[in-house]
């Protein structure tokens, strides 16, 4: 491998460059939806249709992130790190100018394709530029963005829709991605495999078709005016696909995605336990300004006023992350922090608009110290264990079922809310009218989940991640 970093002793800019273009893609794909409603009567159509730009970019996402360590590894990580941002930057002004429902969507998919290149090579660059040692800070500080981003999304685009135009939600970006081209050809240097591995095309199809599938039909089974089943159909069909897929990686001798990856605990715990893990935490900045807006009956500015409770949270957590990994070891973090993170995220839906303001405030805060605990505990674990030479293949699974469970936490939430209406048989589903009864289900069905997860943390041996924790047993 050639790394012209030569694994410099200090941290370096690197990893907030890095954690610049993450804030970027993650907040971009949580501010749209409260812009929808202004942007369907900009175009002169429904908020529904407009729904075809969103899936259109997760679904941009799932098909080329699989390809993401391939390409880093043949044309250079600092190359394709760099086109990724002209990409994305060219498609938020197309999405910015847009004129319609056809404009809108083709620009998404530009930016899908941008966001998958963008957010996996960076990370990659970092594992791959970053001491061991210093490993943990690094992660940490490329992950509180994604953290923070879809806290602090909805109410910065409350703000712009509601004072200016939708428009800027995107001509924002193009300031912010150009300082960081500037920053990407100083301080990111261009790593690449010396190793010339052919290009996995029908990994590529399975991989592509079994993400699409699941998200797609997640999104379906979520949406008040399908039919569930339907939605439930298409996800067993992406998961059929998805052992096709298996199948096919354990043939090849140069997969796409590498699933023997997973036959590292740490790696494989962060992978398939987390992504149960992140739905039921990701469900949560779907619900929680859902209830705030239609259970509490608050306008969108102030909705967003109490979910920056979270975002405190999540940036006050940060600083004491690796401090507290160092001090106590991965195992004992995880499973004493999910079990916290499923019992806040319950309490969640046991506020109610007579509750006070202080108490409401606490439990937005603790959800937020926690997600961010959790997040960054597993983004961190993920690498401990795995050798250089795999780590490329391993970015691109991890980038994978990460980008997989943002889509499923959603889907999880607004399915987990429609289910709730259901049972308390709410004529007013339709409507997008729930009760505070319902939200509460809703918040203990992914409270729930969130704790159910314990139970693969439990099996990690004692000392995982002793390699960056340096934790005393």
């Amino acid at each position: 491998m050639k790394d012209p970093t030569a694994r410099s002793a200090s941290l370096g800019p690197l990893p907030y460059v890095v954690a610049a273009t993450f804030f970027m893609e993650y907040l971009d794909t949580t501010i749209i939806a409260t812009a929808l409603p202004q942007m369907a009567h900009s175009f002169g159509t429904s908020p529904n249709a407009l729904s075809l730009g969103m899936s259109a970019y997760m679904i941009a996402l799932a098909i080329f992130i699989p390809a993401s360590g391939w390409v880093a590894d043949r044309f250079g990580s600092r190359s394709v790190f760099f086109t990724a941002i002209v990409t994305f930057t060219l498609a938020s002004l197309l999405c910015g100018i847009s004129q319609d429902v056809v404009q809108f969507t083709a620009a998404r998919v530009l930016q899908g394709i941008g966001g998958a290149l963008m957010v996996p090579v960076g990370r990659l660059t970092v594992v791959r530029s970053i001491d061991k040692k210093q490993l943990m800070q690094a992660i940490s500080t490329i992950t509180w963005p994604g953290i923070v981003a879809p806290v602090v999304g909805p109410p910065i685009g409350g703000f712009i829709t509601t004072y200016a135009s939708w428009r800027w939600i995107f001509l924002l970006n193009l300031p912010v991605c150009f300082a960081v081209l500037i920053a990407v050809l100083k301080w990111v240097p261009n790593l690449r495999s010396e190793e010339r591995r052919p290009f996995d095309v029908g990994g590529l199809v399975l991989s592509g078709l079994t993400l699409t599938a699941i998200l797609y039909g997640a999104d379906l089974a979520s949406q008040p005016d399908t039919n569930p089943w339907i939605g439930l159909a298409v996800i067993v069909a992406g998961l059929m696909i998805g052992v096709l897929a298996y199948q096919h990686a354990l043939r090849r001798p140069h997969p796409l995605i590498d699933v023997t990856t997973l036959r590292i605990p740490t790696f494989s715990v962060t992978v398939i336990t987390g992504t149960f893990t992140r739905i039921g935490i990701g469900a949560v900045p779907y619900l929680m300004p859902l209830l705030f807006q239609i259970g509490f009956g608050l306008s969108a500015f102030h909705s967003g006023l109490l979910l920056l409770a979270s975002a405190l949270g999540n940036l006050g957590m940060k600083a004491l992350t690796t401090a507290i990994l160092r001090r106590h070891g991965f195992r004992n973090v995880v499973i004493i922090n999910c079990a916290f993170c499923g019992v806040f995220t319950i309490a969640c839906g046991l506020l109610t608009p007579a509750a006070p303001l202080a108490l409401t405030l606490f439990v937005v805060f603790v959800y937020g110290v926690t997600r961010s605990m959790q997040f960054s505990s597993l983004a961190t674990l993920a690498y401990a264990d795995v050798p250089q030479p795999q780590m490329s293949a391993a970015n691109t699974m991890w980038n994978a079922a990460a980008q997989m469970s943002i889509g499923l936490g959603i889907a999880f939430g607004a399915l987990a809310l429609r289910a709730a209406s259901a049972f308390h048989d709410n004529a007013a589903t339709q409507a997008h009218v729930f009760t505070l009864d319902d939200f509460r289900l809703a918040f203990l069905g992914a409270g729930v989940l969130t704790l159910v997860s314990i139970y693969g943390y439990v099996k990690l041996a004692g000392d995982a991640g002793h390699k960056l924790s340096n934790a005393s047993r």
